[in-house]
């Protein structure tokens, strides 16, 4: 009955988005790639709401109810047939009166089946710009789609969507994204650190800070070269050099759409990830955690564990859980995440079925068996942690989602007050899972 209910609703408020854009002619902004959507899409956000009436999508609303419900400009109805009632109203006034509409959409296109975006985005939404973020070599989902190359090419479905007129941007640093200007014939930007690319990142420097005795990273600098010239760029609220890409594509896209450069520079400062993606949490007994929950992939947590490593603490202390949707990858990518650990964490704690190869990748390239500690859920976790953390320790904290870790970060936070603004899948919905 659910199925058939949500099936019914998506047909409809599909149908409404529909409309809706065809009557008030906003911009579109089409974001995919398998790595890095919402960060970018709230960089873009960030730039643009400077110069334009802007809406994104909000807590990763990239499905077949995400994308229409941001067109709406509604909430996730979730099990509450009022709520949904309530959305359909308000899409039927959007569409019979005349009401104040953004004139951009920033939209976040995600997949997790074949079809997600040939048969049900393509067809009917045309971007103004598309922004390709990565492809990386073992992206998640790939057990539902058989090859990473079906992956792509699903993906990259969305170029097709694309307005004669309209604008690709691609990650110059992903040759599988890049190698995209070959086979389109749109005007193509570029992004990264690459030689030619349109909008370069050069001399990327972290500035640290001293925080309860542990010298910790505030902030990247990097210098942006364009058409000859060079730029600062300051990321004051940024932790991890490969969030320079999300800078880096926000004030691309603000110019490319014919807002101030320098001005576009200035307003991507102001620019803070979303909640846990490697965000820098107070802990208990004076630690610092790295939240990094919000999910993983063998590429973000690689990211995450650089981050790790530049950090200077007592002691580091790794907790890694499951990797999802990794198909026929899951034990190769767990094993090579073990044992990217080593020579990093003192103490390492893998949390769920999947990450006993992680233990089992670091044991093999020599850490110390008796420093790993593994538990099969979030819960048993959190106790665990609550006991053992200690002054100056540095703790990385990540895993899918389905693996709920931020569960964990919230027992081991100092400031628990703050876990509806700093965590992430706080709503009730989520909280009841």
């Amino acid at each position: 009955m659910k199925n058939v209910f949500k099936k019914i609703i998506v047909v409809i408020i599909t149908w409404q988005a529909k409309l809706i854009i065809a009557k008030y002619h906003p911009k579109i902004i089409a974001i995919t790639g398998s790595v890095g959507k919402t960060s970018t899409k709230d960089a873009i956000f960030t730039v643009l709401s400077k110069f334009k009436i802007v809406r994104k999508s909000e807590k990763s609303f990239n499905s077949e109810i995400g994308l229409p419900l941001t067109i709406l400009g509604s909430p996730n109805g979730w099990n509450d047939p009022f709520v949904w009632f309530e959305n359909i109203l308000h899409g039927f006034s959007l569409i019979l009166l005349n009401k104040k509409y953004p004139e951009y959409l920033i939209l976040e296109i995600g997949v997790g089946k074949p079809g997600d975006i040939k048969k049900n985005v393509t067809p009917w939404l045309k971007p103004n710009v598309v922004i390709i973020t990565s492809f990386p070599d073992k992206p998640v989902h790939v057990e539902f789609f058989g090859s990473v190359e079906k992956i792509v090419e699903e993906k990259t479905a969305l170029v097709h969507s694309l307005r004669k007129d309209g604008i690709l941007m691609l990650n110059h640093d992903d040759d599988k994204v890049y190698s995209l200007h070959e086979k389109f014939n749109f005007r193509t930007i570029s992004f990264g650190m690459q030689d030619n690319s349109t909008y370069r990142a050069i001399y990327p420097t972290y500035l640290y800070e001293e925080h309860n005795g542990i010298k910790v990273p505030n902030g990247i600098n990097f210098k942006l070269e364009y058409n000859g010239n060079t730029f600062p760029v300051m990321l004051p609220n940024i932790l991890g050099t490969h969030n320079i890409g999300q800078a880096l594509v926000a004030i691309a896209c603000a110019c490319e759409l014919g807002c101030d450069l320098l001005e576009s520079v200035k307003a991507v400062s102001e620019y803070i990830t979303p909640p846990s993606r490697l965000s820098l949490i107070e802990g208990i007994n004076n630690s610092i955690i790295i939240d990094d929950t919000y999910n993983s992939s063998p590429v973000a947590l690689h990211a995450a564990i650089e981050v790790l490593k530049d950090l200077k603490g007592k002691r580091k202390i790794a907790v890694l859980g499951d990797m999802l949707e990794l198909g026929k990858y899951t034990e190769e990518e767990h094993h090579l995440a073990g044992e990217k650990i080593v020579g990093i964490a003192d103490i390492l704690v893998v949390v769920g079925p999947r990450a006993k190869f992680i233990a089992e990748g670091a044991i093999d390239k020599g850490f110390n068996q008796k420093e790993i500690y593994s538990f099969d859920s979030s819960k048993t976790t959190a106790k665990f942690l609550e006991g053992m953390i200690e002054k100056g320790d540095i703790i990385l904290i990540k895993g899918s989602q389905g693996i709920r870790l931020e569960k964990a970060v919230e027992a081991i936070m100092e400031h628990k007050e703050l876990r509806k603004k700093l965590l992430c899948r706080q709503d009730k919905e989520w909280k009841n899972r």
